[in-house]
């Protein structure tokens, strides 16, 4: 199974992007589906999750600006990223887990840059 992320792009702070996370298989099958981010010189951190059931979960330097969905028609995870700042500026990477096979994969990246 294998995830692409897409996506990212040059944005003024205060904007807007929305992220997706298309995967190759049915992302139905996956337990959890999340979003990382690496901004330059620190390490992957996490950003946000979904589960199975929909339950979803917002770290605190995004809450109230980022939302995580996903669409099983379409098979895609959505990161909808608003009033962006700075610091929001890296590297984003879509993840999904499987607990049955221990699956862990993770889609190439898309850079996300906040200009102030």
């Amino acid at each position: 199974v294998q995830l692409q992320a897409f996506g990212g792009g040059l944005v003024q702070a205060g904007g807007s992007l929305r992220l997706s996370c298309a995967a190759s298989a049915s992302i139905f099958s996956f337990d959890v589906l999340g979003w990382y981010r690496q901004a330059p010189g620190k390490q992957r951190e996490l950003v946000a999750t979904i589960r199975t059931g929909g339950i979803t979960m917002i770290t605190d330097p995004v809450k109230g600006r980022f939302t995580v969905s996903r669409d099983y028609v379409k098979q895609t995870m959505y990161l909808e990223m608003q009033e962006l700042k700075p610091e929001d500026t890296g590297v984003y990477y879509c993840n999904g887990k499987r607990y049955r096979d221990d699956l862990d994969t993770w889609g190439q990246g898309t850079q996300v840059t906040v200009s102030s």
